[in-house]
């Protein structure tokens, strides 16, 4: 692992890193778009940035995501940085669990699965080995449930 990988995810615990990478994901979101997933997250941590329709406008949202792979798909965490709201994104999944994903430069459509039980408790572990952070975003969030989702390829390469 590259030393600024390492040094972000030390940092990750830090609430003032959360509220610096707040300000950043509309940067993030603009790079990740212009080089189609290949570069999210500065390439620090694995990253891809989903799309997903507004629960409410219909219209189509994007968010740079860390994700861990899971055999074919990618887990994601609506850990929101810890804070105490739902990211809008699950809120969305939720509504219409269809959504597509740009990742190393493929765009995919995936189906968004909630994780639960059993599944659940393993997905936690692939996510708090890739960013330790995240233990300390569910102390953060005040008791409010977060969501991990496996999204699942269901057709070919849109790239």
């Amino acid at each position: 692992m590259p030393v600024l990988g390492t040094l972000t995810r030390r940092l990750g615990h830090h609430e003032w890193f959360g509220a610096t990478m707040r300000l950043l994901v509309p940067a993030d979101r603009l790079v990740g778009r212009l080089t189609r997933g290949r570069v999210v997250a500065l390439g620090l941590v694995p990253s891809l940035i989903i799309t997903t329709t507004g629960h409410r406008s219909g219209l189509p949202r994007s968010n740079p995501l860390l994700y861990v792979p899971d055999g074919d798909g990618f887990v994601v965490i609506g850990s929101n940085w810890g804070q105490p709201r739902q990211p809008g994104w699950v809120l969305n999944l939720l509504a219409r669990p269809q959504a597509e994903v740009a990742v190393k430069g493929r765009r995919l459509a995936v189906r968004a699965d909630l994780a639960a039980g059993a599944e659940r408790d393993r997905l936690w572990q692939l996510l708090v080995t890739e960013w330790p952070a995240y233990r300390t975003y569910v102390q953060r969030a005040g008791g409010r449930e977060i969501h991990i989702f496996r999204l699942a390829p269901t057709g070919p390469d849109l790239s």
